[in-house]
């Protein structure tokens, strides 16, 4: 302005701007760039090769440097912007709330089967879980047990609905598996399952104009029970584990551990825990599977629990003034929610509250994801990918 001096705390812009964009090509742009400020005429050019760079430059492009992060600060190794160099509330943790809303709206589907004689208390142990009346036997009325002569699966769905979110629970219940006088390859029938259920999910995905959303048959936990012994895992037990923990994440649990005084349970456990290791059997969840350090440190001490000594059961009991769920004995009460009494609270937390979404996330990224590469290796060697599978993998290594 004329007649107007300048004040010496004022600064110049045009000035002001080319500093900054000197420093920024400075720092984040490769050297032997040319750069042209069009914002001062097209006669200002800031020079930002260095001296002995090449004659020919080229003018600088957006396109020409997409691995370029620009941050506030300092620069980051793989452009990482953290909430103090934002320039203000962006909302990018909304999706959180929007990813609650539509799982709310759509819900989400959890299968699970349990495996273990008769007699163990596998159905209880369902409906105690989800404090419902969802096992096969409970919900089939006038209900007859018969130990079938082969192993049969037989799966029941229900729709679950807790505080406004809803989930398709299915039971799948394998009567007659160890039942036999000659068990050999009684684990052939749940081993076909599985992969049938893969195989309707692959399938599915291969299709050309395939569902928006894929119905989920697929199996996501296997629940194995042991008899309380006291001793060992059987031959069965081994064989088992051995063969299914390569297709579906199997949780150990000892059946009916009332029956066990304390010193019996631990010593027990630790037994299994020897076998297991001494067999190879990977039981979930596996250690090679942990994301983090965070996910190690809580997986580890699950893994120290495991297998897990439970007792279940659908009748309540008051104790002291409150509803609890228990088995009543001449000694007093078995309370099947007191990690003092059984160890069914750490089973209930593993399968819903805390790995839930974990035991989806490995069945697809990891069994369903090996199954899905084999089949479509077949498929490029000339056999057939959307066929039926006639010999799964357990089977074929029998």
């Amino acid at each position: 302005m004329i007649g107007v001096p300048f004040h010496p705390d004022l600064v110049d812009v045009l000035t002001l701007r080319a500093a900054v964009v000197t420093a920024f090509h400075k720092f984040f742009l490769p050297k032997n760039i040319m750069y042209t400020d069009t914002t001062q005429g097209p006669d200002t050019q800031v020079q930002m090769a260095e001296r002995e760079a090449e004659p020919e430059q080229q003018p600088c492009s957006i396109e020409s440097h997409p691995q370029v992060h620009v941050t506030g600060g300092e620069p980051h190794p793989q452009g990482h912007i953290t909430g103090s160099e934002l320039f203000g509330y962006v909302g990018i943790e909304a999706v959180l709330d929007q990813m609650r809303r539509k799982a709310m709206k759509t819900g989400f589907e959890f299968n699970i089967m349990v495996v273990g004689q008769s007699g163990l208390g596998k159905s209880t142990l369902v409906n105690t879980l989800f404090k419902s009346k969802v096992s096969r036997k409970s919900c089939t009325p006038n209900y007859e047990e018969k130990i079938p002569k082969t192993v049969q699966l037989q799966s029941v769905s229900h729709v679950i609905e807790e505080k406004g979110v809803k989930m398709k629970l299915t039971v799948i219940d394998t009567p007659g598996f160890g039942d036999q006088i000659n068990n050999n390859n009684c684990w052939e029938p749940i081993v076909k399952y599985i992969n049938e259920q893969y195989e309707k999910y692959l399938v599915e995905e291969l299709n050309v104009s395939r569902k928006r959303r894929i119905p989920d048959t697929r199996v996501h936990c296997c629940v194995y029970f042991l008899p309380p012994t006291g001793h060992w895992l059987r031959p069965i037990d081994v064989e088992f584990m051995k063969r299914l923990g390569k297709i579906v994440s199997i949780v150990p649990v000892i059946a009916k551990a009332d029956t066990l005084t304390m010193e019996e349970r631990l010593e027990f456990k630790e037994t299994i825990r020897h076998n297991l290791q001494a067999n190879g059997i990977q039981v979930y969840p596996q250690r090679e599977y942990d994301e983090d350090a965070e996910d190690r440190i809580r997986n580890d001490k699950i893994r120290e629990n495991i297998p897990f000594a439970v007792v279940g059961t659908d009748k309540e009991h008051q104790v002291n003034g409150n509803k609890v769920l228990g088995r009543k004995t001449k000694w007093g009460i078995i309370e099947v929610e007191n990690v003092a009494h059984c160890e069914f609270a750490n089973l209930r937390d593993l399968l819903i509250r805390s790995h839930l979404q974990d035991l989806k996330d490995v069945t697809h990224d990891i069994h369903y994801e090996t199954y899905r590469v084999r089949r479509l290796n077949e498929g490029n060697g000339g056999g057939p990918v959307n066929g039926s599978l006639e010999k799964s993998d357990g089977e074929s290594q029998l």
